[in-house]
């Protein structure tokens, strides 16, 4: 019998992901956890522990492989927090204007047998500078509210990047390369 697939997620841009690469999950469970960055904690550090907290806080049934991430914008050592509202998400434009980020892709993949597998992509993002202006229209289209960095890659901040280097379904929520190869290191039957 093959092992099912949980996603320890309720975003439908990772289900999405996951369905790119034949790994559709046979159910979704949001895991609760405090997403509170730790004092001195550092961006990449963060991210890890906070997908394996969230693979960790899902049930698993038996023959359950269980897999969820974490995406962590970052400047510098200074991790980025959701745009809970639209100050903070022009606050996070203009500090992302015309520089660098790291866009932190985190996976943990917890096979049936419990065994805890990771890895992260490490995404360069290159934002064009951004006007007032810019900043006020892509604010007003609501897109980037309660996203890492207050931006959305997939939709119309997508115009902003003069740069990237690295995994874009990192950014968008989940590193395909990776995703696939824990998923297959973890028993799933993948093409």
């Amino acid at each position: 019998m093959n092992p099912a697939l949980v996603l320890a997620s309720s975003s439908p841009r990772r289900r999405d992901l996951l369905a790119r690469i034949g790994a559709v999950p046979a159910r979704q469970a949001a895991p609760d956890i405090d997403e509170e960055p730790r004092p001195n904690e550092l961006p990449r550090v963060y991210a890890l522990r906070l997908a394996v907290e969230k693979a960790q806080a899902v049930l698993r049934g038996p023959g359950e492989i269980v897999i969820a991430g974490d995406t962590t914008i970052a400047v510098g050592r200074r991790i980025l927090p959701p745009a809970t509202d639209e100050g903070v998400q022009r606050r996070l434009l203009a500090l992302l204007s015309g520089r660098r980020h790291h866009a932190l892709s985190a996976i943990c993949v917890i096979d049936a047998a419990g065994t805890v597998r990771t890895r992260i992509a490490d995404t360069v993002v290159a934002f064009k500078p951004l006007s007032a202006a810019e900043i006020d229209d892509y604010v007003a289209c609501g897109e980037g509210l309660g996203k890492a960095g207050g931006y959305a890659i997939q939709g119309r901040a997508e115009a902003f990047v003069r740069f990237l280097s690295g995994s874009h379904s990192g950014v968008v929520g989940l590193p395909l390369f990776e995703a696939r190869a824990l998923l297959k290191a973890s028993g799933l039957p993948l093409g």
